[in-house]
C-alpha cells in the first residue's frame, strides 16, 4: 500500500509560527525531508525514529537535485510510510511546490499541503508594518529575484513592479536587486521610495535595513551576499513609522 505525503509549510523560522496541524503531521511522519531552513529547533517536533533528510537547496551551494528530491518522495512514499516534505515559508511561493506535486500524481501517491506563514508576513510584522493600505496600497504582489540561472528573470514585468500604489515582495533578491532596480527607476519608479531588507526573518539573527530603493541597490551592489536569507519589500509602506 503507497503511504501518504504532507507538504508542510516550516514558516519562517520561527518555531512558534508553526500551525497546529503542522506540528500534528511532523509529530506522526516516519520521515521527513527537510529544507536547510525549516531545520534546527522545528525538527524537535519529530518523532524519535523516524527518518530525517536533509534536501535543502542554497544558493552558490552544492544542493541535491530536484528530481533526485522528487525521487525520494516517490520512493519513501512507496514503502507505505507517512511522509513530510518539510518546505521553509509558505510552500506554495518559490518552493518548487509543483514539480513534487506532479511526480507525486505520476506515482499515484496521494498528498496534502499544509499552508504557512509566508517570510513576507513575518518580515512585515517585524518591522511593524502591514502590507496594505487602503485607498493607497491596495495591492501586493510577490516576485522572485533570480531564475533557474541565478540571474535576474527577463520576462518581469518592470511596469507591474514599478507601481507606486503597490507593496512588493523581492523573494531571493539581493544578488540581482541592483540591476532590478536600475530597471524599476528607468520606468518611473522613484529612487527615493522606501525599501526593506530583511533577513533571517522571526530567527535570533533576524536583521531590517531600512533605506530607499537607490540606496540598497547601491549597498547590495557593493556587498557580498549574506549566509542568511533574505527579501526585500519596497512601497510606501516600507517606510518607517513615527514613534
Amino acid at each position: 500500500m503507497s503511504g501518504f505525503v504532507s507538504f508542510v509549510s516550516s514558516g519562517p523560522g520561527d518555531p512558534d509560527l508553526l500551525t497546529l496541524k503542522a506540528v500534528d503531521r511532523l509529530k506522526s511522519a516516519d520521515a521527513v525531508l527537510f529544507d536547510d531552513l525549516s531545520s534546527g529547533p522545528i525538527l524537535s517536533h519529530v518523532r524519535t525514529g523516524a527518518d530525517l533528510v536533509g534536501v535543502g537547496k542554497r544558493a552558490g551551494r552544492p544542493s541535491p537535485r530536484q528530481d533526485h528530491v522528487s525521487r525520494l518522495l516517490v520512493e519513501y512514499a512507496r514503502t507505505g510510510q507517512r511522509v513530510v516534505r518539510l518546505k521553509s515559508g509558505d510552500s506554495g511561493l518559490f518552493g518548487r511546490l509543483e514539480e513534487e506535486i506532479t511526480a507525486l500524481e505520476a506515482a499515484g501517491i496521494g498528498y496534502e499541503i499544509v499552508p504557512g506563514v509566508t517570510s513576507a508576513s513575518a518580515a512585515a510584522a517585524a518591522a511593524g508594518i502591514p502590507l496594505t493600505r487602503r485607498l493607497t496600497a491596495r495591492r501586493v504582489q510577490f516576485v522572485t529575484g533570480h531564475d533557474v540561472t541565478g540571474g535576474l528573470p527577463k520576462d518581469i514585468n518592470l511596469d507591474a513592479l514599478a507601481d507606486p500604489h503597490a507593496t512588493t515582495v523581492v523573494y531571493m533578491g539581493r544578488r540581482t536587486f541592483a540591476a532590478l532596480a536600475e530597471r524599476l527607476m528607468a520606468r518611473g519608479l522613484p529612487g527615493a521610495t522606501p525599501a526593506l531588507l530583511a533577513e533571517a526573518v522571526s530567527t535570533p539573527e533576524q536583521t531590517l535595513r531600512r533605506a530607499t530603493v537607490a540606496e540598497l541597490a547601491a549597498e547590495l551592489a557593493a556587498t557580498p551576499p549574506g549566509p542568511q536569507p533574505g527579501l526585500i519589500l519596497y512601497g510606501a509602506l516600507a517606510e518607517a513609522r513615527d514613534g
